[in-house]
């Protein structure tokens, strides 16, 4: 979905890849710097802090339609970050001083015996920075600090009509591992939601 939430999916698009080094995170494992969307302009994936606020909700606005996600638009005035989202759960893409995207990281469930399974649990990337690769540097991102985190799997959810979101995770290395049927009833059509996931660790 658009945004923040649990449920859905994404507005990323394909592109090629880009080169990789490294950047250091102040607190803790390094996260990759990754090449340009335009010769010259470098971006950047870093993690989220809170003066990101603004931004993320304003990305969420521009974002947001039915096609992508099964919850309701964002209010104006609804927080980014709280109980179920911090910014340590955020990784933002950013091209100068300019936030292009985001992708929240987390689990899906509390429990002890699922601790090894990490969730992509949001991500979307602004209209003027789509179908730059950002979508796809974002993923890449997740799922290399799911590896830092010891996961042995990263799984999301996308509705199953947002063809370009299931492509992009496809060609990240996840696969489809079930689909629920007409999930969700939207825009006055059943829509199944999709659970895909990639593989981390034999």
């Amino acid at each position: 979905m658009v945004g923040r939430l649990a449920i859905g999916c994404v507005v990323a698009r394909e592109a090629v890849r880009r080169p990789v080094g490294v950047l250091p995170r102040a607190d803790g494992p390094l996260l990759p710097e990754r090449g340009g969307i335009h010769p010259g302009v470098v971006m950047t994936i870093r993690q989220a802090r809170l003066e990101d606020e603004p931004k993320l909700r304003d990305i969420d606005a521009a974002t947001w339609t039915a096609d992508v996600s099964p919850a309701p638009p964002p209010s104006a005035d609804a927080a980014f970050f709280g109980e179920r989202t911090a910014p340590s759960d955020v990784l933002v893409a950013e091209t100068g001083r300019v936030i292009a995207g985001y992708a929240a990281l987390g689990q899906s469930s509390p429990l002890a015996s699922h601790s090894h399974v990490l969730q992509i649990r949001g991500l979307a990337v602004h209209p003027a920075s789509q179908r730059c690769g950002v979508g796809r540097q974002l993923v890449e991102a997740c799922i290399e600090q799911a590896r830092s985190r010891g996961a042995r799997k990263l799984s999301l959810r996308v509705l199953g009509g947002n063809v370009a979101a299931r492509r992009l995770y496809e060609s990240c290395g996840f696969t489809a591992e079930g689909i629920l049927r007409e999930e969700f009833f939207l825009g006055g059509l059943y829509v199944d939601d999709v659970l895909m996931a990639c593989t981390l660790a034999g």
